[in-house]
């Protein structure tokens, strides 16, 4: 069965990756060899950056967590890491070879794997990339999963985007995954803090979306973050806060079939709207 990677945004450009590799879930075996010293030394640089700027800035969560990726030197290896994760959290890391369909991704999700692009940006994309890379995934993503409670909302999420797939409410849900799990702000002993990964794996937006005075920060609330739309070429400039992951969790417990029905008779808001 050959599978066809998915389309990310408004993009015209079709995904890199080899999905001739791929199997009929997505997944593939990470091609360790492959990696170049470039790409190891890239690495180590995005890692430095980012590492560099997480105090005062990113949740406690994840700066206690991060450690558990490995040599911050080279890539880490999936199974290796895959091999913590799992003694953690009973997570396991699956390599895919770019972005993937909704449903294999739940699917993943709900089954407690978190697929990892395993290719790495080119030098001219250090400051920016469109698509999700290796070190995306697993820098901004990853650490996080070894915390119970939020490694529990994403299999949650996971769950919940099957039947979201067959109510087609995809939309409403990614938004939620969007604000939460990309672009989440969390409170921590009265101090906003970024546990997003597309926040943590930025250079810039780190500290935009902690310090800023230009974006809004809402409290975190289902429906007006599922009816909010958001930017995928620029810096966000809604942010929602939740106050605890269990919160996150808790919130996402209800049955979000009523949820849809209700939503789809209600305007959406601009990324901007206030």
């Amino acid at each position: 069965m050959a599978v066809n990677p998915a389309v990310y945004g408004a993009s015209t450009r079709p995904p890199r990756g080899d999905y001739g590799r791929a199997a009929d879930d997505y997944t593939c075996t990470q091609d360790y060899a492959a990696y170049t010293a470039q790409d190891h030394a890239l690495y180590h640089r995005l890692y430095e950056r980012q590492s560099a700027q997480l105090p005062g800035l990113a949740s406690q969560h994840f700066i206690d967590a991060l450690p558990l990726l490995g040599a911050k030197e080279r890539i880490p290896r999936l199974e290796e890491v895959s091999e913590r994760l799992y003694r953690a959290t009973r997570w396991q890391l699956v390599a895919v070879p770019g972005l993937i369909p909704e449903a294999p991704f739940f699917t993943l999700l709900a089954n407690r794997k978190f697929p990892v692009t395993d290719w790495i940006r080119t030098p001219a994309e250090f400051d920016y990339i469109v698509e999700p890379d290796i070190f995306h995934d697993l820098f901004g993503h990853v650490p996080l999963l070894f915390n119970p409670v939020f490694a529990d909302y994403v299999q949650r999420y996971g769950q919940g985007g099957l039947k979201a797939h067959q109510l087609g409410a995809c939309e409403m849900l990614a938004r939620l995954y969007w604000y939460t799990i990309e672009f989440g702000l969390i409170r921590e002993h009265g101090a906003l803090r970024a546990y997003g990964a597309g926040i943590l794996s930025s250079a810039g937006e780190l500290a935009y979306a902690v310090r800023s005075p230009e974006p809004q920060r809402l409290p975190l609330q289902i429906e007006r973050t599922m009816r909010t739309r958001y930017k995928i070429d620029s810096y966000q400039q809604t942010y929602f806060v939740t106050e605890s992951f269990e919160q996150l969790f808790a919130l996402t417990a209800p049955d979000f079939t009523p949820l849809y029905a209700c939503l789809r008779k209600l305007p959406e808001f601009a990324a901007d709207a206030h």
